[in-house]
């Protein structure tokens, strides 16, 4: 269970302040996975970085009842001068899961080879997405927040990754933003519809785009 208390949030765009969410108290139920919807700029996002716990609140709390991963399309939290392995022990003891066990699977999954022990600043793009995917699969959540997946890499790579993926949701629900409605579709059970700085829940992710794509036509 996750479960927003009197929660506000407001982030400055281009030198405005805009608010995120508004007071908001909303629990999202263990169980269902779950697809959030939002206009350009609603503030997705924010919302994800907010669960996780990689940003405050303005007002109000989150309460977590299980555990929670960083968002999985984020790869802003490698330390650019350390190397692909030092980056995944510190990980490792973060997460408090065996260090070697996790330095030994994210080696093998990310395919990186001389680079896994290369500094992270040297990385491409896709590299630091094979290596971010990589340490999200390597450490079991109760929740995997996930931003705009991004499949990379080579054909056999994206089957693997969406495999090791499938097989986590087994026991995990999933938080999704994406702006693919058969994303959503293929992952998520339940929606949820960020407009205004409120959020709305439904039970049929088949709704939650309805209503989502309702609020577009209303520019």
């Amino acid at each position: 269970m996750i479960k927003l208390e009197r929660a506000t949030k407001h982030v400055r765009m281009k030198g405005v302040s805009k608010t995120i969410i508004d007071n908001v108290s909303f629990m999202i139920p263990r169980g269902k996975s779950v697809g959030l919807l939002g206009r350009n700029g609603a503030g997705k996002s924010t919302l994800l970085q907010i669960i996780a716990g990689t940003l405050d609140l303005d007002k109000g709390r989150v309460i977590r009842r299980g555990k929670v991963s960083w968002p999985l399309g984020f790869q802003g939290s490698f330390q650019g001068n350390l190397t692909g392995e030092q980056n995944v022990r510190f990980v490792a003891r973060i997460y408090g899961v065996d260090t070697d066990e996790l330095v030994d699977y994210v080696a093998d999954f990310a395919e990186l080879g001389a680079f896994y022990n290369a500094p992270v600043r040297t990385y491409s793009s896709g590299m630091k997405a094979r290596l971010a995917f990589g340490v999200s699969m390597g450490v079991k959540f109760d929740y995997y927040l996930v931003d705009e997946i991004t499949a990379v890499g080579d054909t056999n790579f994206k089957r693997k990754s969406h495999q090791v993926f499938t097989d986590r949701l087994a026991d995990s629900d999933v938080i999704m933003v994406s702006h693919s409605p058969e994303t959503l579709r293929d992952y998520c059970q339940s929606g949820i519809v960020l407009e205004n700085g409120k959020l709305t829940y439904y039970n049929d992710i088949e709704d939650a785009i309805v209503v989502h794509e309702e609020n577009l036509k209303r520019r």
